[in-house]
């Protein structure tokens, strides 16, 4: 049974995550405050972490940091904080996923069920991805084409870049870790050099560059990488 630690500091809120999980199944703790929080996952030990960032006793994004001392459980932030800073702040300290209040439970459900799938499986992401009709290695640093079609190439950037974002399936990448990872601390403000390289890789591996479907924006917060529903040939 999946066990979620649910940190929030209104009952309502808490007692209805309670009643919604445990009537799907889930295991569920619950906790009001940062330090009961981080008490409970030391003793709880959850798969995942229900999370809001705006705690009575100290900032949820203290409570991640702590957190990801010692624990590679998926955490998703639920909170009423709708600027792009906090967003950002929040996975560049270590979330997996941000969801703003208000908020339908069908939709957390989805993520909570998201993130335990990708946390479920190899810890090792796979280095061969497929990316609209290509076949992608990233170790390689080849594309092959599934069906016909010419020789695509990326740049050493272009490589690195999709290398991070496929290295985290389906999480959200924020703007300031990819600019760090790619281009260095210097350029973490640079994000006109991603918007830049995400359309060039759109427009070599997407179906359709205009209406992506596996290279995705999160407007004002990063990017991600979405699995193909097909599996490679």
């Amino acid at each position: 049974m999946t066990k979620i630690l649910i940190v929030d500091d209104e009952p309502q809120i808490l007692r209805a995550l309670r009643i919604n999980l445990r009537a799907r199944g889930y295991d569920v703790e619950l906790a009001p405050d940062g330090a009961n929080a981080l008490r409970a996952a030391g003793a709880y030990h959850p798969d995942v972490v229900v999370l809001d960032l705006g705690l009575p006793d100290m900032d949820g994004v203290e409570v991640i940091r702590g957190l990801r001392g010692w624990s590679a459980a998926p955490i998703i932030v639920l909170s009423g904080r709708t600027g792009s800073e906090d967003k950002v702040e929040a996975l560049d300290a270590g979330a997996d996923d941000y969801v703003t209040k208000p908020f339908g439970v069908d939709e957390l459900l989805a993520r909570i069920r998201a993130v335990t799938r990708r946390h479920s499986a190899s810890p090792d992401a796979q280095s061969v991805v497929r990316i609209g009709r290509h076949s992608v290695d990233v170790g390689d640093h080849q594309v092959r084409p599934l069906t016909g079609g010419g020789e695509v190439r990326l740049t050493p950037t272009e490589w690195h870049l999709l290398s991070v974002l496929v290295r985290n399936p389906g999480k959200l990448v924020s703007q300031r870790q990819l600019l760090q990872e790619v281009w260095g601390p210097q350029y973490a403000t640079e994000t006109n050099y991603l918007r830049q390289y995400m359309a060039q890789l759109r427009r070599k591996l997407e179906d359709d560059a205009a209406h992506p479907r596996q290279l995705l924006t999160e407007p004002g917060m990063g990017y991600r990488f979405v699995p193909h529903d097909e599996p490679l040939p």
